[in-house]
């Protein structure tokens, strides 16, 4: 989310300016008709471009339109996009516009990176990632491999409802499989990956999401999906670990939680 505008009323933004019509309704009701000050503008327009709703060399909406979005005096806009400039966020051409001039976090940052993903884009990105992974996790993991992986699935089977065993042993099993596959590379994403997990955001999602009903059913998933490795039915592992990505990505929008 990007404060009191979402990256979608973000995109009604950029499609309103592109037609030159002064923004819809429903981001002006998300301003709730209140002023705002130049640190929520900046905050929020640096949000928009952190999180990629505009990328480097996009042009923003003008002045006016921003004004009219955040129910701020254009005075207000012009003093938050001058600090945004300064910060290395916009470059301001006279005649021309506002532009992004932003190409990201500086590579190797987790922390700054893990501030910028939303619970939701997390999940996409396991998604992204751990279908294939695990595929190469069937085909490649030893028996010594297989026996601490249902180790790991004991203690999760055991664990009685409790969120935090289970979210400690959840993380433990995914990525004894990511090691499993014998990829330096893969590992390193997931490990990235594993380390968001683990930051206190998670604290509020799993208060919502992880009912006991919901740890019983990802147990049987993980059950499922390590049957199958045991199996070398690496294309059932695959699919297995896409739906059960898929149904965390499912209870997650139905917490309402990023």
């Amino acid at each position: 989310m990007c404060g009191f505008f979402s990256n979608e009323e973000f995109e009604l933004i950029k499609q309103t300016n592109q037609s030159n019509v002064i923004i819809g309704a429903t981001v002006e009701e998300a301003a709730l008709g209140q002023k705002r000050g130049a640190k929520a503008v900046i905050a929020r327009v640096r949000k928009a471009i952190e999180t990629g709703v505009y990328v480097h060399g996009e042009q923003i909406p003008p002045e006016r339109e921003l004004a009219t979005a955040f129910g701020a005096a254009r005075s207000t806009i012009r003093k938050a996009l001058n600090e945004l400039e300064k910060d290395g966020f916009v470059v301001r051409r006279v005649g021309s516009g506002t532009f992004v001039d932003y190409n990201g976090p500086l590579q190797g940052s987790t922390g700054e990176i893990a501030d910028l993903i939303s619970p939701l884009q997390l999940i996409d990105a396991r998604i992204a990632v751990e279908p294939y992974m695990a595929r190469l996790a069937a085909l490649h993991a030893t028996q010594r491999d297989m026996d601490a992986i249902e180790a790991i699935l004991s203690r999760l089977e055991a664990c009685n409802g409790d969120k935090e065993l289970f979210s400690r042993g959840d993380a433990e099993f995914h990525l004894s499989i990511a090691r499993c596959a014998r990829n330096p590379l893969l590992l390193h994403v997931y490990e990235q990956i594993n380390d968001i997990r683990s930051r206190p955001l998670w604290a509020a999602i799993k208060e919502k999401v992880l009912t006991p009903e919901q740890i019983t059913s990802y147990s049987a998933q993980h059950r499922e999906i390590f049957e199958a490795m045991r199996r070398r039915d690496a294309r059932k592992v695959s699919d297995l670990i896409r739906g059960h990505l898929d149904k965390a990505r499912q209870d997650l929008i139905g917490a309402h939680s990023w």
